[in-house]
């Protein structure tokens, strides 16, 4: 099979094309023949050395396609079906083909294309678990999204109207400012030309918002604290201006008994259980178009160089997939 292979961390120069044997699903797995492939902000971390992994790799971790094979143990599946999985822990997804632990699959409900299924299934379920479950959203809170305009920016922006809130976003551009007032949002930032904090002051008329949702880390975790209401949620879910280190406790008492968290994805769908419910939500609310999508770019698996450089290049918007 044709897969991308990172032999040192580097840059998207790294990223070897290779071919590879056809792998075996083992027991309790499932080879999924790959029709479409979500690219992750993972990926690149894992691609530079920043999240360290052994080496030779595969990287990707979330893809869509149909059942190709079937191991020992396991039911419930049949060779045809139509699925999309993210498993965080497993890479090998830039490929024609992977095998995937057979509880970690989703089927795909008819209606949903396979590209459609790539691009809001990670997003959307992390959107999903930060609206519902770490801070859930109701009719009449005010929210500050930063990024607004990125993969899950987009989605939960939607998400959020869709329950009630009143949406600010943080966007660098005008073109990403329309993308996300057309998602819904009530006001868009232009962080690069206004200060944030002073704008979601002033949309607030002085009392902030009742949850930050931050996946830009480093660069605005400081701005975020301040754009806070009193016992007001600070949800830090990404870093890609790079890690939060540290935050005072004593900062967050003076800033008004303010709530910290930093979740994870992984934690949200440990369960089966957990992981179909909210596929089945994301998939209903996309097919009922109660939510769009937003998808960048698409690449050929042959120019997933070019797809890394455009998922590190901020005036990107929504999702970029690869497809084998």
């Amino acid at each position: 099979m044709k897969a991308i292979v990172v032999r040192k961390h580097g840059g998207p120069e790294v990223l070897e094309h290779a071919e590879l044997p056809l792998p075996e699903p083992e027991q309790g797995q499932v080879r999924v023949r790959l029709k479409a492939i979500g690219i992750n902000r993972r990926d690149a971390f894992i691609r530079a050395g920043t999240y360290m992994r052994d080496l030779p790799l595969i990287p990707g971790i979330e893809g869509a396609g149909v059942v190709d094979g079937v191991g020992l143990g396991v039911s419930g599946w049949a060779v045809g079906e139509r699925v999309v999985y993210y498993v965080p822990d497993l890479l090998g997804a830039y490929a024609e083909y992977q095998v995937v632990p057979a509880q970690r699959l989703v089927r795909l409900p008819s209606g949903l294309s396979f590209q459609d299924a790539a691009a809001i299934f990670d997003h959307g379920l992390t959107a999903h678990y930060l609206s519902t479950s770490t801070f859930p959203l109701h009719q009449g809170h005010r929210v500050l999204i930063q990024a607004a305009a990125g993969g899950v920016g987009c989605l939960l922006t939607q998400f959020a109207k869709r329950m009630g809130a009143t949406v600010y976003g943080t966007v660098s551009t005008p073109e990403k400012a329309d993308l996300i007032r057309k998602m819904g949002a009530d006001a868009a930032i232009l962080y690069r030309e206004t200060d944030f904090v002073g704008a979601v002051k002033a949309l607030t008329d002085g009392h902030g918002v009742d949850v930050v949702y931050d996946s830009v880390g480093k660069d605005t975790i400081q701005g975020s604290i301040r754009c806070l209401t009193k016992r007001g949620t600070l949800v830090l879910y990404g870093q890609s201006s790079g890690p939060v280190t540290a935050i005072n406790p004593a900062e967050l008492a003076d800033a008004g008994s303010l709530f910290f968290t930093r979740p994870h994805l992984a934690h949200h769908i440990a369960s089966q259980e957990e992981l179909d419910q909210r596929s089945q939500d994301i998939f209903s609310w996309y097919l009922q178009r109660e939510v769009s999508l937003n998808v960048d770019k698409v690449y050929p698996l042959s120019e997933v160089e070019e797809a890394h450089r455009r998922l590190e290049d901020r005036s990107r918007a929504g999702k970029i997939l690869l497809i084998p």
